[in-house]
């Protein structure tokens, strides 16, 4: 093991598990709530639908592909995601790779602000779905409809990230961890590497 680590393969492999793991995890997340909203969705749309009905279905999915989809997972969250992944694998510790998908969607070992944000924005997310359920159909399908198209934009920007940095592509965005800077650009990252050894 120590000839392993010592030559560099275990920890790029620690590295890659990492980053695919914190991504799929995310990306599960992501496909679990669409394969469990998408059919309530469909079914309100097979009855028969008013014009106020239409008229909350096209508001709701406009508003929830624009905020939801582009300005929250496009512009912010899922770039995120993507640059933390990133960070795991150019500097593995054996606790973040472990809980790489938590570590990607910022739950621990982030800025406060960042912490805060990815903690507001869950339990939010759980009320709204709460609140959504209490809906008879078909206004429930109507309003969960939007979320499937926000969650959809989210699941395919967070691959065209993956992708792009893949591609020889930097980080996107700074992945606001606790010894970095929280605005501007991601910067080295080689450089923050060693200051979170402490973590394994």
């Amino acid at each position: 093991m120590s000839v392993l680590a010592d030559s560099g393969v275990f920890r790029r492999g620690l590295g890659w598990l990492g980053w695919f793991w914190g991504l799929a995890g995310f990306l599960a997340v992501l496909v679990y709530a669409i394969v469990r909203l998408a059919p309530i969705a469909w079914h309100s749309l097979q009855q028969p639908l008013g014009v106020a009905h239409w008229l909350v279905f096209g508001v709701n999915l406009l508003m929830m592909a624009y905020y939801e989809g582009y300005k929250g997972f496009q512009k912010g969250y899922s770039p995120r995601v993507v640059a933390r992944a990133e960070y795991l694998r150019a500097h593995p510790r054996l606790l973040l790779v472990l809980l790489a998908p938590a570590f990607c969607m910022g739950y621990f070992h982030s800025t406060r602000r960042r912490m805060i944000a990815a903690w507001v924005l869950t339990v939010s997310i759980v009320i709204l779905v709460i609140l959504i359920r209490l809906l008879p159909q078909p206004w429930r399908g109507l309003l969960d409809a939007g979320v499937v198209l926000g969650l959809s934009w989210g699941l395919v920007a967070t691959l065209a990230a993956a992708v792009q940095v893949m591609w020889g592509g930097r980080a996107p965005v700074n992945p606001e961890l606790p010894e970095l800077p929280e605005r501007g650009q991601t910067g080295s990252l080689d450089q923050a590497g060693d200051s979170t050894s402490s973590l394994a």
